[in-house]
C-alpha cells in the first residue's frame, strides 16, 4: 500500500488456509492474513478466521473489526471479549487465547 492511497479491506481478495492442528479446537476453522504496508516499526494489514475455535497467542496489537462475529476468552481468567463490527480491541504480547468464530470475522490490525 503506497501512501496517499486507500484499499477496501472488507473486500479485500484473501486466501485462506486451515488453522494448524496443534491449535484446532473445534471445527474447521481457516485464518488467512495480508500485511498492507509498514510505517514507524509497526504492520498493518487485514486478518480473517472462518467460523470455529482456536487457541492462539497473542501480539501486542490494535484492530478493528470490519465484520463477523467472535468471543475471545482468555487463560489467565482477563473478561471474555464479545466482538463485532464496529469494535476496536487491544491485546496483550504473549496472552493466551482462544477464539470461538460464529461468523467469519475480517479485522484490521496495526502490530
Amino acid at each position: 500500500m503506497q501512501p496517499n492511497s486507500a484499499i477496501d479491506a472488507s473486500r479485500l481478495a484473501m486466501e485462506s488456509e486451515p488453522v494448524v492442528a496443534e491449535q484446532t479446537v473445534a471445527g474447521e476453522p481457516r485464518t488467512a492474513a495480508t500485511a498492507l504496508t509498514s510505517f514507524g516499526g509497526f504492520e498493518v494489514g487485514v486478518w480473517e478466521m472462518t467460523a470455529g475455535v482456536m487457541r492462539d497467542v497473542e501480539a501486542d496489537e490494535i484492530f478493528v473489526v470490519l465484520s463477523g462475529r467472535a468471543t475471545v476468552t482468555f487463560d489467565d481468567g482477563t473478561p471474555t471479549l464479545d466482538l463485532s463490527g464496529g469494535d476496536v480491541v487491544r491485546l496483550a504480547a504473549g496472552a493466551h487465547t482462544v477464539w470461538t468464530v460464529t461468523e467469519t470475522l475480517r479485522k484490521v490490525y496495526i502490530t
